[in-house]
């Protein structure tokens, strides 16, 4: 029988990842949408041969994995270059997710979705979606610092994504990522705590 899945989403920045982590130190098998598309792009990635004969070899680096840079500059600059992009990349990381999910071993399991909300397409396996969020200005500061994005590039990002009141009205559940990493710790041992009360209990 599937594990009850819960999804994890937040704006660029907000701390999805730290969450991720903490959730898995709490034994929940994790599944992060962006790790896969990190390995289907990576050299010798499996999606790598398809985007290389939509756009090019410019998309390809030197070492044959995706030159992020040229291909975020690109996209951004084009919709219809997005959209290319994500009919060979988005179709490739759900049916990955999937079948990691089914694979999964846990009281429940997380799925890790950066555009949980703006694509709807996973929600159909969720039972209950989780947000992290955090203010703007706290967003494009550690996305600045992490990245080496200017300030404007990271706007962009973030005004491709649905607003943060947008993702706190859909969400079941918000994670406030404002304070500090133990902050954030507690709040994830919270919902864990939550999720095995609940979640479990509606399978039994």
């Amino acid at each position: 029988m599937a594990i009850p899945v819960v999804g994890l989403t937040g704006g660029i920045g907000s701390g999805k990842s730290a969450a991720a982590d903490r959730f898995a130190e709490l034994g929940v098998p994790v599944v992060d949408t962006d790790r896969i598309a990190h390995q289907l792009t990576a050299a010798g990635g499996a999606a790598m041969d398809e985007i290389v004969q939509a756009f090019g070899a410019g998309a390809a680096a030197a070492d044959g994995s995706l030159d992020r840079a040229a291909m975020r500059a690109r996209v951004f600059a084009a919709p219809e270059e997005r959209k290319r992009l994500e009919a060979i990349l988005h179709p490739a990381i759900y049916q990955e997710s999937a079948r990691q999910l089914a694979l999964a071993d846990g009281d429940y399991a997380l799925l890790v979705v950066p555009l949980l909300f703006e694509s709807g397409r996973y929600l159909p396996l969720l039972a209950r979606t989780l947000a992290v969020d955090c203010g703007e200005d706290a967003q494009i500061e550690r996305v600045m610092r992490r990245s080496g994005l200017s300030a404007d590039a990271v706007r962009a990002i973030m005004a491709a994504q649905v607003s943060r009141e947008e993702r706190r009205r859909r969400a079941d559940d918000v994670i406030d990522n404002s304070g500090g990493m133990a902050e954030l710790r507690l709040q994830v041992d919270a919902k864990h705590s939550y999720y095995l009360a609940n979640l479990v209990k509606a399978l039994l």
